[in-house]
């Protein structure tokens, strides 16, 4: 195997496994780099900090004692807990769209906020989205350096491209976060955590499916969602639609006793 080959396979592996969790950690940075909390910026980097130690240790785990396997049910669960955090964020984000009321925020009670609840949520969600991935992509890695006589020139050199993709993806996120008016990022950043909780739960569903513990029932769908990573069984599009009612229900409700916007979510 060339090093030209072992190059586009490890960085094609970290850039399939970790554009997700970059997209997570770009969306939580433009939303605090916008409304003024860059100092809540550490519990982010630290969460996706730790989760890159957290995978190579369990990386080593899942090598040594269970012969290379990732397991069905930690995956599940750290899923679920994801999706958790990412739509409560959600609706934090959402019933702080207004500019008025975040700048309130800040100056009433934003460290009070952020410095306690908030950014412990942040940290998980940037730790879990790295986790979910990270310690599979070090076992993927792994099996490709082994299975080309040890890491090598070619191997580094992808994983050094993808890096660097990566960072500019962060980038230019970021300097489109700084291009668009306050409201649309809180928006954004919400509805597209919102969409990654619910792809979260498909797939910790998906897990426990693998595993024989939830029934199968598939349902037809587009392959372009399939490729997207939906789920096409009826027992998560049920699950998912659920929470999708169960949230504008919410919105609806509360924007019914008080403007969205002036909502505080402690």
């Amino acid at each position: 195997m060339n090093g030209l080959s072992l190059a586009l396979q490890s960085g094609s592996i970290l850039l399939r496994e970790g554009i997700e969790a970059m997209l997570v950690i770009a969306a939580l940075a433009a939303f605090l780099r916008r409304g003024g909390a860059t100092t809540e910026l550490k519990a982010i980097y630290l969460g996706t900090g730790t989760a890159i130690l957290a995978s190579v240790l369990a990386a080593i785990v899942f090598d040594v004692f269970l012969g290379g396997a990732h397991e069905d049910r930690l995956e599940a669960a750290v899923m679920l807990l994801a999706s958790v955090l990412m739509l409560y964020t959600s609706g934090w984000l959402f019933l702080r769209q207004n500019p008025g009321a975040w700048n309130a925020t800040l100056q009433l009670s934003a460290r009070r906020a952020m410095s306690s609840g908030t950014s412990l949520s942040l940290a998980l969600i940037a730790f879990l989205a790295v986790f979910r991935e990270g310690g599979e992509t070090v076992l993927f890695l792994h099996a490709l350096a082994r299975s080309s006589g040890g890491w090598n020139a070619g191997l580094g050199a992808g994983l050094i491209a993808a890096t660097v993709c990566l960072l500019l993806l962060y980038g230019a996120a970021q300097g489109l976060a700084f291009r668009l008016p306050l409201r649309p990022v809180f928006l954004l950043t919400s509805a597209f955590l919102f969409l990654m909780g619910l792809r979260f739960i498909g797939g910790a569903i998906q897990e426990l499916q693998e595993q024989a513990m939830l029934p199968y029932d598939s349902v037809t769908v587009p392959d372009w969602l399939v490729s997207l990573g939906v789920n096409p069984t009826w027992e998560a599009l049920g699950v998912q639609l659920a929470v999708a009612v169960l949230a504008v229900g919410s919105i609806l409700a509360m924007s019914g006793r008080h403007p969205v916007s002036a909502v505080a979510m402690d």
